[in-house]
């Protein structure tokens, strides 16, 4: 049974994916917002060459792979927390001309790497285990495909004459979960009889402190996000950076003058409250961040639609359609919800993997049944307790 799922080589879970929309490390951090924001992907990769003048002609067909590698990923989060900065703050038109190299040196180095398409899904699930959060798979030969023609610098896709594609954390957790019945018993074994729990490296904040800029950078490059507690360490919310993807910039200044539970408030909201807005501007003037009430005059900060709060917990036998709980809200720019996803310790390891596949995150919450934060489940750690089951299988 296990040699059906290892058989399977990488290029087996890509049919189907676009190739990758790429930046130039050369560019500036302006120039990755900008083609975040027009071509409306969550992810560029940043690249250690110079798409056009060295990757993109078949007379570089000889080029060393070594000079033309997939170094990282950037996202609107990323360049969102690097505005936050105070000294960035003071200087927003200053910051867009930084290299975008800059939303790189924070994050630690392997979350971004190269394979081939014919290596094993064995070999795959390994790099992940590693650290690797995206692996970089190349496509067919782009000189061979009708539709690849000449392309603008910020989305060019072509490199060392070849088009590439991510494979993620989750694409490795929807393939397992097609052939959850293999894993028997284990997906139906409870998450704390797996101890995969994660009790101690995540990160929290308490509703009234400040919205802590370091957590949410440490969140972002561990795929989490920032719980927020009451008094009683209470799970109350969260300052997820993927809800920052959907948000616009303007919100920068937000993350840098508000609480936590402010901060909360303003990127939930279709558009952030009138009298968060004020508050921001009025802190900005008291920090003298003049500059960047630009950032909150010329636009409205998020792209999304909140209503009333509910979590949503995972249940054996309901799959995730739980228990209604506290905040919620949906994103009207993607359709997805931006609720706080929760599971509990008795939850099983099938229910926590499609519950957090339904809500496209890399991870879920785990509380007691009063909301009393226990810690968190990610999809490294489902990878992890599969992978140990494949190999007493083998």
């Amino acid at each position: 049974m296990a040699a059906s799922i290892l058989s399977h080589e990488v290029s087996d879970l890509c049919l189907g994916k676009p190739a990758l929309s790429s930046l130039s490390v050369s560019a500036t951090v302006g120039e990755a917002l900008s083609s975040l924001k027009r071509f409306g992907d969550l992810f560029l990769s940043v690249w250690s060459c110079d798409q056009h003048h060295r990757c993109n002609s078949p007379r570089s067909i000889k080029v060393d792979f070594a000079e033309c590698k997939c170094i990282g990923k950037v996202c609107l989060a990323d360049v969102i927390c690097f505005l936050s900065k105070e000294e960035n703050l003071k200087n927003p038109g200053k910051a867009l001309q930084e290299p975008v190299s800059l939303l790189l040196n924070s994050k630690v180095s392997g979350l971004v790497r190269h394979l081939e398409p014919h290596a094993s899904l064995l070999e795959a699930i390994d790099l992940i285990l590693e650290g690797a959060q995206n692996l970089v798979i190349p496509l067919h030969n782009p000189f061979t495909r009708k539709k690849l023609i000449s392309k603008s610098t910020a989305n060019s896709t072509l490199h060392n004459n070849r088009e590439y594609c991510w494979l993620t954390q989750e694409d490795i957790v929807r393939y397992l979960l097609n052939s959850i019945g293999l894993f028997s018993p284990t997906p139906n074994h409870t998450i704390e009889s797996l101890n995969i729990i994660d009790t101690e490296s995540f990160f929290t904040v308490h509703y009234d402190d400040p919205a802590a800029l370091p957590l949410i950078s440490q969140s972002l490059v561990k795929q989490t996000s920032v719980a927020i507690l009451d008094a009683d360490g209470k799970l109350i919310g969260e300052i997820s950076p993927f809800t920052l993807n959907f948000c616009d910039e303007t919100v920068a200044a937000a993350i840098a003058t508000l609480s936590a539970g402010e901060l909360m408030a303003y990127i939930e909201c279709g558009d952030p409250p009138e009298d968060l807005i004020m508050l921001v501007k009025e802190r900005l003037g008291e920090r003298n961040l003049g500059p960047a009430l630009d950032l909150i005059e010329e636009e409205s900060g998020i792209l999304s639609s909140s209503s009333d709060s509910s979590y949503s917990s995972a249940s054996d036998e309901e799959f995730g359609m739980g228990r209604s709980g506290r905040i919620a809200g949906n994103s009207a720019r993607v359709g997805r919800s931006t609720e706080t996803i929760v599971c509990y310790p008795w939850s099983s390891l099938v229910a926590v993997m499609i519950q957090a596949l339904s809500h496209r995150l890399s991870y879920t919450w785990v509380i007691e049944e009063d909301g009393t934060l226990v810690g968190v489940v990610t999809f490294a750690g489902m990878i992890k307790v599969l992978r140990e089951r494949l190999r007493s299988m083998v």
